[in-house]
């Protein structure tokens, strides 16, 4: 099964576009151990989600005991539900390649976010694992995003051949198009950005994205969702971390966690169009859309 095929078939048995992202930060852990943490967290959430994300640096900053958390995770995650490696590796080369089977073979995450600022053979090694999703970090959630983002391309290349000027986020989405032969290429588009959001998915109609940024970040679920789902009301992942891994910080934690991302897929849910037409099949087409 392909992350896209498992990514669907989660979405539609639980009626839900709501990943949950595990980012424990133990300043604001009601208790102490990591994976007790997010296993209580996975289980009272689990019906309620199409994917967990667990961000690499919460774990890595602790060191081996945080590695050791990291396993006891994903070891916690029942089978039929992915989980996305929020990673954005990007290197060259054999570092590339490293990073790849260190994320899809070593961990066996089945999908991951990675930064494309290395250009396509950078994110080739990852795209390489058919049967893995890679998010392209296209259009970030943070305040600072526009600094390189929002960057216009005026001077038409053969590299850059467009005729009409475009933001680098632009011209990163049509390459990820591009690089999309084996349809398992998607997109990170943050939440905090709509009417960005909205041009993507016209301009990718079929790609999965992912769109973090709702709640703490500022980004507005209905909006997120208005923008980001194609025309089936499915493809676009709502990424909410904190809003629900600290809904509570007594002992009620894993009940009120429940309870912020059943409003959460609710939200999502009352605004998603109506699905008309068959159900998507399979894979992606390949190549751009």
């Amino acid at each position: 099964m392909t992350f896209r095929e498992k990514l669907l078939a989660a979405a539609r048995a639980h009626r839900s576009w709501l990943c949950v992202g595990l980012d424990p930060d133990p300043a604001r852990l009601p208790i102490p151990d990591v994976a007790a943490f997010n296993r209580a967290i996975i289980e009272a959430t689990a019906e309620l989600v199409c994917a967990f994300k667990p961000n690499l640096a919460f774990y890595e900053a602790l060191g081996l005991p945080g590695l050791r958390a990291l396993e006891a995770t994903l070891k916690a995650v029942p089978a039929g539900i992915p989980v996305i490696a929020d990673a954005k590796r990007g290197d060259v080369g054999p570092s590339a390649q490293a990073y790849a089977r260190a994320l899809f073979e070593t961990w066996g995450f089945d999908a991951a976010t990675v930064n494309p600022y290395g250009g396509g053979d950078t994110v080739e090694p990852f795209l390489a694992y058919r049967d893995k999703g890679v998010f392209v970090w296209c259009r970030s959630s943070n305040p600072g995003a526009g600094d390189f983002q929002d960057l216009v391309l005026s001077e038409p290349s053969p590299r850059v051949p467009q005729a009409t000027p475009v933001p680098l986020y632009v011209q990163v989405a049509r390459r990820a198009l591009e690089w999309n032969s084996r349809g398992n290429a998607g997109l990170v588009v943050g939440a905090t950005y709509p009417e960005q959001l909205r041009g993507l998915r016209q301009l990718c109609p079929t790609m999965v994205f992912l769109v973090p940024g709702v709640g703490p970040q500022g980004g507005e679920v209905e909006a997120a969702v208005a923008a980001g789902a194609d025309q089936r009301g499915e493809l676009a992942i709502i990424s909410a971390s904190r809003q629900v891994l600290y809904a509570s910080g007594g002992k009620d934690f894993a009940a009120a966690a429940r309870r912020e991302a059943g409003g959460l897929r609710d939200r999502i849910n009352a605004r998603r169009e109506p699905s008309p037409g068959p159900a998507h099949a399979g894979p992606a087409p390949a190549g751009p859309d």
